[in-house]
């Protein structure tokens, strides 16, 4: 989900907390509605972001109206100001040209700090290292409003939004291309791509002719010479009938040998062949789809003026007068970093929902010839951004990968308009680019590396092993990134089950990834690397050292709206000579109550080896969170690379609470590295997994620390802990840790006791050194059942009165008992 917005959410309506997987808005005033709530307070009609609408007479009335139950302006009262404005509106209109030196040049006002860059993505990271795409744009700055901004935020948003570009509603294509003569031009097409395919399975059969012949030659040679030397050796010497025998056995041995060796050796050619034919297919045919692609949007720019020439191609009246709508280019504009990000175009998928149906429901059915699949595809589209989005739905829809081809793929079949795929000789790239162009788009494709799979931070671009294609398409006035491979997922279960009497497919959803549609250049370098720098869209293009010294982040990691909270970050993290590194990443404040936080560290260059010494890497790391920062500090066990592997979820407390299994992703990943070790470190105490401090505990169950606000505590031989409970718990539990001790012989130091609204726990510490102290309750009413969670031994149990209630972990404290302190 498209995270625009960086403050706690909740909504209006039901007044309960808003997470962005159920989320509308903002709205006015920056209000927020869940999806289910977003209805016509007046008839509860449900509403969508196009048919929604304020009381544009109270100020303060944020509720949502359908067109119906809008408030209307009643017959009033004009007094002398508004007879005023009214003259105003009424005077004729003397001259249609803006006065630029008051008002700015259109560039100025679109590109300048409403519309333009000044507002810039939310994910971005104020002040980077060098290694960083945007140290030098001052302009891109992860979003902080101060509490001044927030009132005219909405505002300016809308301001926003309407002037990052004009979106001019065009009638939609049927209106000045016919689809005959569409399909024509793709006909004599078709006959092209029959072509080409036939000379590629001539080819194909020659070659394999070739190695054939090749291979049979040099078996009977290799044979003709080793029945030669057989009989030589069965001449040369009288042999007895036994030794006649052994040397049958073994000539019959080495003619199998041969075979064997031949069957390998011819199969592996013809594997080369097949790769480096393959190579050359794919060349080909991207070349034919580039001047086909070509040549169709040449038809339909020419059908699209002719129309214009005789009436107006855009749908809103307002363009008709004033401001003139940007037309939508002849050619192909040269590459140049976009004037506005993603976020001005819109904020949420949601959006999008109406093209998104209209693409699944074409996915499930197969077309015959790409102008009707086009034509079903943006039939109702009437903005380049829809055409775009409707194609890259169809694409991560379709799943190709596991899509059942019949043999024989005439051209003319359904599923031979997808034979390219079949055959490997076309890649998703090249079809979003041949699509585009039935839609009137300019697509290109990219070619460049990729930190695709099989990568680790620190690897160095230097073959071809990393090597991608992606496409920019030319929407929203500017150059964008679609990457289709990397947005496609597949058909998943909902985790709701069908309701009663509604069909089986009622629960099953399309998954994809909406970060790879018209992803911001300043986030997309971070995973893509053009050959061409012009194609990197940035203002300051970096090298490929840079982008190999990047961090390594996961899509997830901007989706969720994560910086890091700290400079000079690269892919490998040096540790210092004590063996510690950290690494802190800020999450943004709406997303403080969901998001959890959970990694792995093992040896870089094994998968295996996941322990020191027989104890767990993991407990080498301290992963804690205070305020909107959580912290990943490592310490090395031992000198050399290491892998952290930091991964998030977002997640309600209450699904958190249900005891569900929680899948975590991974958002970001470093190589650490620690070259020297002067100091012996010490595993922390074998406490529940997952992160140290109190935050957890008001996250999950409202209990607020009062004496001890951070993970790590500094006490002399006896400590006391209060929190105090903003909603009834029961059943406290405490279990201290030391590295080396039984927790058994630990139980009788702590004790816990129950006044009012506080809880305190007193720990006397047998001896100096460090402790873990782990933290057990449930809410008062809580079904006394086992809890599952991710976390080892997040549940534990207690025997108070005889009776045996399971409880949750709800954080943990790492303790250093001294003397001195």
């Amino acid at each position: 989900m498209y995270r625009p917005n960086f403050y706690e959410s909740t909504c209006l309506r039901c007044s309960e907390t808003v997470y962005q997987v159920d989320r509308v808005g903002p709205l006015k005033d920056f209000t927020f509605f869940h999806s289910g709530c977003f209805k016509c307070v007046h008839c509860g009609t449900k509403l969508t972001l196009k048919t929604y609408f304020n009381n544009q007479h109270k100020q303060d009335d944020k509720e949502v109206y359908c067109s119906s139950h809008v408030p209307k302006s009643g017959p009033g009262h004009l007094d002398q100001t508004s007879v005023g404005i009214r003259q105003a509106l009424n005077a004729p209109r003397t001259n249609k040209f803006v006065n630029e030196q008051i008002r700015g040049t259109r560039s100025e006002i679109d590109g300048g700090p409403l519309g333009g860059s000044r507002q810039s993505t939310p994910n971005g990271y104020g002040g980077r290292d060098v290694s960083s795409p945007s140290q030098n744009d001052s302009d891109y700055k992860y979003g902080r409003f101060d509490a001044s901004a927030l009132h005219i935020a909405h505002a300016l948003k809308q301001t926003e939004i309407q002037k990052a570009y004009n979106k001019a509603r065009e009638k939609p294509i049927d209106f000045y291309l016919a689809r005959e003569e569409q399909a024509r031009l793709e006909m004599k097409h078709r006959k092209e791509e029959d072509d080409l395919y036939r000379k590629f399975a001539r080819k194909r059969e020659e070659e394999d002719r070739k190695i054939q012949d090749e291979f049979q030659d040099e078996w009977e040679r290799e044979l003709q010479r080793l029945t030669h030397k057989f009989e030589k050796e069965l001449a040369t010497s009288r042999r007895s009938r036994d030794e006649a025998n052994i040397l049958t056995l073994r000539h019959e041995q080495q003619k199998e040998d041969l075979e064997k060796n031949m069957t390998l050796r011819r199969s592996k050619k013809k594997e080369s062949i097949t790769r480096k034919m393959l190579e050359h297919e794919r060349y080909e045919t991207a070349a034919l789809v580039d001047r086909q692609s070509s040549e169709m949007l040449e038809l339909i720019s020419a059908r699209r003026s002719e129309y214009m020439q005789s009436e107006s191609i855009f749908l809103d009246d307002e363009f008709s007068e004033g401001a003139v709508p940007i037309e939508y280019p002849l050619n192909a504009p040269v590459p140049a970093p976009p004037a506005v990000s993603k976020f001005q175009i819109y904020t949420d998928p949601i959006e999008f929902e109406d093209v998104d149906r209209i693409a699944i429901s074409v996915a499930q059915e197969d077309q015959k010839t790409f102008t009707d699949l086009v034509r079903q595809l943006v039939g109702r589209c009437t903005t380049d951004i829809e055409k775009a989005r409707t194609i890259f739905r169809w694409i991560t829809v379709k799943n190709l990968n596991a899509m059942h081809f019949d043999d024989d793929l005439r051209g003319d079949t359904p599923m031979g308009l997808l034979r390219g795929i079949k055959y490997g000789t076309e890649s998703y790239h090249v079809l979003f680019k041949r699509l585009c162009s039935y839609a009137g788009l300019h697509c290109v494709v990219i070619k460049g590396y990729s930190k695709s799979a099989g990568y680790q931070p620190g690897v160095k671009f230097q073959d071809s092993r990393f090597r991608n294609s992606w496409n920019a398409v030319y929407v929203a006035g500017a150059w964008r990134f679609v990457q289709c491979n990397w947005g496609a997922r597949h058909l998943v279960n909902a985790k709701e089950a069908p309701k009663q009497g509604r069909g089986k497919n009622d629960s099953l959803r399309y998954e994809y990834d909406d970060h790879y549609f018209l992803t911001d250049p300043r986030e997309f370098i971070y995973e893509f690397y053009p050959l061409q720098e012009e194609w990197q869209l940035l203002k300051r293009p970096i090298t490929l050292r840079e982008f190999e010294n990047l961090p390594f982040v996961r899509s997830l990691f901007f989706r969720y709206g994560l910086h890091f909270a700290d400079e000079g970050y690269g892919a490998v993290v040096f540790t210092d000579d004590t063996g510690a590194a950290t690494v802190r990443i800020a999450m943004p404040t709406d997303m403080q109550s969901c998001l959890i936080f959970h990694y792995n560290l093992k040896f870089y260059d094994s998968d295996e080896e996941l322990s020191y010494d027989g104890v767990s890497l993991k407990r080498f790391v301290m992963q804690s969170v205070i305020g909107n920062i959580v912290a990943f500090r490592v310490h090395a066990p031992c000198s050399g690379a290491f892998l952290l592997d930091i991964f998030a979820n977002a997640v309600t407390p209450q699904e958190y609470l249900t005891g569900e299994p929680m899948k975590f992703k991974s958002v970001c990943k470093f190589k650490i590295c620690c070259e020297e070790l002067q100091t012996v470190m010490v595993p922390l105490p074998d406490c529940a997994s997952g992160e140290w401090g109190p935050t957890k505990a008001t996250r999950l169950f409202g209990l607020i620390p009062i004496t001890h606000q951070d993970p790590l505590i500094f006490a002399g031989r006896s400590l006391d802990l209060q929190f105090r409970m903003s909603r009834p718990l029961t059943d406290f539990m405490a279990t201290l840790h030391k590295n080396g001790i039984e927790e058994k012989k630990l139980a009788k130091y702590v004790t816990h006791s129950t006044l009012d609204d506080i809880v305190t726990f007193i720990i006397n510490f047998p001896e100096e050194g460090q402790y873990g102290l782990d933290i057990y309750t449930r809410e008062l009413g809580a079904p006394q059942h086992h809890h599952h969670h991710h976390n080892n031994n997040n549940n534990n149990s207690s025997s108070s009165s005889g009776e045996k209630h399971l409880l949750t972990h709800c954080c943990k404290y790492l303790i250093n008992s001294s003397k001195r302190n």
